[in-house]
């Protein structure tokens, strides 16, 4: 499996020598992203000489994407936007690189082998190989409009490929300056991008040119705002993106520690437990700028006149903790069915936090009564149905076989993705 990388700016990666196996000249990469259980990657590649393989078999359903310079290959020269994608186990032409070229670079389900071949008769095939090479001047085709673009308008696309069978696909998406989604989203599938350019904010940092992320399936993301002169990515999923929206979230976990001294430090004399606690809430700060927040309400705004439901905006961090006002609404229901034996918390308000560290008698013996809290879907209910026993059950973030009208699962909220020293940044916001 790959890990969560959010947010990543290239430039804080080491550099190594690129796995160009058959190639003649000097090349360096970067690895964004490296599934080292099957050998899936995501490269930023310079090339320092002229560099050249002949034509040959990837091992992998691979991809190079022109960010600077020119490739030729079998003869068709293109530069800034040039895309070459070469299915695992279909002969592809030549590929000539020109010294000083940058690119993107992938391999999707296989490592970087590489076999030579002297022509490309296609009785060289795999007899797993189900699609043909794709060569694309990216530069040359149009925009076109994202017809479901979130909540509102502005949001642009150029498709390089999809996968006839998998629903994989790979394309260009610009958004245009003030496009913002104010909504938290998750996939059936993985996302990956890397911005070619522009300039966008969202929960988990900054994305401008040269940042990277790889999302896995599942992991909830979002409250995007677009800022000057809008925002390109060249962005990756391995099957199709449905988008599962949840809003006004709240995780608050703890226990007792118990050999912490507090904030003090460790204390390994005789005392009792210490409590402690975290929450997306405690950990957020607000950072929104005035510019920010004016998009996220024109973005809620645009949705409630669609006719839908929509939360207002607010800075994660600030008012009361959803988390606490969860915890109230549980103690009141326990209190109406019972179970608080006369501590009355019918009157109060949530809007503030509440010390409960006195026990609750909710009765003893078998006269005792089970309380039932209705939180909503739980449990089972929010599991994907192979997510214990599937092939995939190590890694919950894995591609999801969904279709519509299946259960949709639970996201996954990773809040300590890997992510870059110069523009990482997570503080719950929204979450």
């Amino acid at each position: 499996m790959r890990p969560h990388v959010e947010l990543i700016q290239e430039d804080d990666y080491v550099w190594h020598g690129a796995e160009l196996p058959g190639g003649e000249g000097r090349a360096s990469e970067r690895r964004l992203s490296v599934d080292e259980e099957d050998g899936s990657s995501s490269l930023r590649v310079d090339f320092h000489t002229e560099w050249g393989r002949s034509a040959g078999i990837h091992h992998a359903n691979t991809e190079y994407y022109v960010l600077d310079g020119e490739i030729d290959y079998g003869g068709r020269k293109i530069g800034k936007g040039g895309y070459v994608y070469a299915p695992k186990g279909v002969p592809m032409d030549y590929l000539k690189v020109a010294e000083g070229t940058r690119m993107l670079h992938y391999r999707e389900y296989g490592d970087a082998g590489f076999d030579a071949v002297d022509d490309l008769d296609p009785a060289r095939r795999w007899a797993e190989a189900h699609e043909d090479v794709i060569v694309l001047d990216s530069e040359a085709m149009r925009w076109d409009a994202v017809p479901n673009p979130g909540p509102m308008p502005g949001l642009f696309i150029k498709y390089l490929h999809v996968d006839p069978e998998t629903g994989f696909y790979t394309r260009l998406v610009h958004a245009q300056e003030g496009w913002s989604d104010h909504r938290l989203a998750h996939h059936p599938c993985y996302e990956e991008a890397y911005t070619v350019g522009g300039h966008m904010e969202y929960n988990f940092g900054t994305l401008d040119l040269g940042t990277y992320f790889f999302r896995p399936a599942r992991v909830k993301h979002g409250h995007f705002t677009t800022m000057e002169g809008g925002a390109t990515w060249l962005l990756r999923s391995d099957g199709e993106l449905k988008n599962w929206y949840t809003q006004r979230e709240w995780v608050r976990w703890g226990g007792e520690g118990v050999n912490y001294g507090g904030p003090q430090g460790l204390n390994e004399e005789p005392h009792p437990a210490v409590r402690w606690s975290s929450s997306t809430h405690d950990l957020a700060e607000p950072w929104r700028t005035e510019e920010d927040l004016r998009q996220l309400n024109a973005s809620r705004q645009f949705q409630i006149d669609q006719g839908h439901h929509d939360a207002p905006i607010t800075h994660q961090g600030t008012g009361a903790d959803p988390s606490i006002i969860a915890l109230m609404k549980a103690m009141d229901a326990a209190n109406l069915q019972g179970g608080h034996g006369g501590h009355d918390h019918h009157h109060h308000h949530h809007d503030h936090d509440h010390d409960h560290d006195h026990e609750h008698d909710h009765g003893a013996g078998p006269e005792r009564e089970t309380i039932d809290l209705d939180w909503g879907w739980s449990g089972r209910d929010v599991e994907h149905p192979e997510e214990r026993s599937g092939e995939a059950a190590h890694n919950w973030g894995a591609r999801i076989a969904w279709k519509d009208g299946d259960p949709i699962p639970a996201p996954i909220l990773s809040s300590l993705p890997v992510r870059s020293r110069s523009r990482g940044r997570w503080d719950g916001d929204g979450m």
